[in-house]
């Protein structure tokens, strides 16, 4: 079967804007990693910030809020939310119909993923000792100040692990970009192998572009958790530090 191969398919002109497939399966390989990203960054930010608010002391009705983000995000199935997000958000709010599909795709990856980082976050800040949070407040500490100073540094440290799984699967979502016309490598693998009829070499060579790109991931992740483990620090299984 190897001798029916014929990898000459990528230096064929594709009859669109790129002279090869070669150079648009490298640009959907760009378009996947910036979805990637930029979704990653507005996980991060959004999941930090609701894994906080669940945590605080006295803050029923944060707390509640925080818990109502992650039940909504995490029980819907990402490819609906990516089709709320292109059908039925625009149709709601109308100026949202000027937002490209590329940013409608990066809100509904980053919303679907903060409800998980969310949850490793709380994870993380209630694994920690009580004698944390009061030895913030012994030394004066206001709750942001305690929480930027004391408990968060920790809190990510222990965190990273679980991180690294979203990192990597985060990038792996990114393919159902192609539902709503993104062109990133799933969509440009689907295209390719219908006008080529050289399903084996594309789907092969997308395949090892996802794998270069999930080990790079785990690889950079690895060396993160390294270098700001903390010796000797060991989390209960347990967790619950009851903050």
């Amino acid at each position: 079967m190897g001798s029916n191969w014929d990898w000459q398919v990528f230096l064929q002109d594709p009859g669109g804007k790129f002279p090869t497939y070669w150079q648009w399966m490298l640009s959907a390989w760009g378009w996947t990693l910036s979805v990637s990203l930029l979704a990653l960054i507005v996980a991060l930010v959004l999941g930090s910030l609701i894994g906080i608010i669940r945590t605080l002391p006295d803050s029923p009705w944060l707390t509640r809020l925080g818990n109502a983000w992650v039940e909504l995000f995490r029980n819907i199935p990402l490819l609906v939310q990516i089709f709320l997000w292109y059908h039925v958000v625009p149709a709601l709010v109308p100026p949202m119909k000027d937002v490209p599909s590329f940013v409608l795709v990066v809100l509904a990856l980053g919303f679907f993923t903060s409800a998980r980082i969310a949850e490793q976050v709380r994870s993380g800040i209630q694994a920690l000792p009580k004698g944390q949070r009061y030895a913030g407040m012994a030394v004066g500490f206001t709750t942001f100040q305690y929480y930027r100073y004391v408990i968060l540094p920790m809190a990510y440290r222990i965190i990273i692990p679980p991180l690294t799984s979203e990192t990597m699967n985060i990038f792996k979502n990114s393919s159902v970009a192609f539902a709503v016309s993104v062109s990133e490598l799933t969509m440009f693998a689907m295209q390719a192998q219908e006008e080529t009829s050289r399903g084996i070499e594309v789907y092969l060579a997308v395949t090892a572009l996802y794998v270069i790109s999930a080990f790079a991931i785990n690889r950079l992740m690895a060396l993160i958790e390294k270098k700001t483990r903390v010796p000797g620090f060991i989390v209960s299984a347990s967790g619950g530090g009851g903050h």
